[in-house]
């Protein structure tokens, strides 16, 4: 395989005329400079320069060899030029993972202010897989994904940075027994029928371990995977429910929105992001976004607000 080094000094010295005046560019020796260019010889396997008088005309091949070592160079300076577009962030590209309710209050905000401070960095933006939501991450596939952390969940090659701890609040259908109070203790939702909104997972357990220190399990009549429709559930009178603020943001006419206590429930809100990705400074603008956009969003709106 030809030496790309040697190939450059081939290049001085026919730019330059002179095995002398290309050793003088390099810094090198006019005998380092010969005989840098008798190895490249032997391995091009043909004769590069042969003797006019006292000075060396190229032959076809060293001008072959020295059209491509200036093609190398230019291929070179561009990388140089690309890796340092991408070092200061002004070029690049993030693969991003969100959660459905997290895209209009934490990722949206985050990624318009990503677009205005680094217009050339591309976002490939996705929602998680509900089954998995760290996986492409785990398997390097993502550089971020917004996630409801699972308690004890951690792993080799990327870390959580916390964004939000997301209250949820007792969803009850207007003239409930209980819509007016302001605050409601969850042992008083034990006899009730329940509107599930959560699939299994870091979303419902909350829920359930907080139900659990209260002192009893909530019975399940409705599954609904989806906050709007589980709220329609809810306003229909078919039971009460337990929602995240996030999810509750667009709310349905027919419910009243209480906090509990006793224990309150909330789910932690993270971006877990790679490590070697945390190199790149437009993915840590991102995560400084995403932090503002969280600050922003607050614990929720006030649930009593109805």
């Amino acid at each position: 395989m030809l030496d790309v080094r040697r190939l450059q000094v081939l290049r001085a010295v026919v730019t330059s005329g002179t095995v002398t005046a290309a050793a003088a560019h390099l810094g090198y020796t006019p005998s380092a400079v010969s005989q840098q260019i008798a190895v490249l010889e032997k391995q091009a396997g043909t004769a590069l320069f042969e003797r006019v008088g006292r000075s060396v005309r190229p032959t076809a091949a060293g001008l072959l060899l020295t059209e491509h070592a200036a093609l190398i160079s230019s291929a070179v300076a561009q990388a140089e030029s690309a890796l340092a577009d991408l070092r200061a962030g002004r070029t690049g590209r993030l693969s991003v993972r969100y959660f459905a309710t997290s895209g209009s209050t934490l990722v949206a905000p985050a990624l318009a202010r990503l677009r205005a401070e680094h217009p050339g960095v591309r976002v490939d933006l996705r929602l998680t897989d509900p089954e998995d939501p760290l996986q492409e991450v785990v398997r390097g596939r993502a550089d971020l994904a917004v996630v409801v952390q699972a308690p004890g969940r951690a792993g080799d090659g990327f870390r959580f940075v916390h964004l939000l701890d997301d209250p949820y609040a007792a969803v009850l259908p207007q003239g409930h027994a209980l819509a007016g109070e302001e605050i409601i203790d969850l042992n008083e939702l034990a006899g009730e029928q329940w509107v599930g909104s959560e699939p299994p997972g870091p979303c419902l357990e909350p829920v359930i371990d907080s139900c659990a220190a209260a002192g009893f399990s909530p019975d399940f009549v409705i599954q609904s995977e989806d906050y709007a429709t589980a709220q329609g559930f809810v306003a229909a009178g078919l039971g009460v429910g337990l929602m995240p603020m996030l999810g509750l943001r667009t709310r349905h006419p027919g419910v009243v929105v209480r906090p509990v206590r006793g224990p309150e429930p909330f789910r932690v809100i993270s971006a877990a992001v790679r490590e070697t990705a945390l190199e790149q400074p437009a993915l840590r603008d991102l995560l400084a976004a995403l932090r503002s956009a969280a600050r922003a969003a607050g614990p929720g709106d006030d649930p009593g607000a109805d």
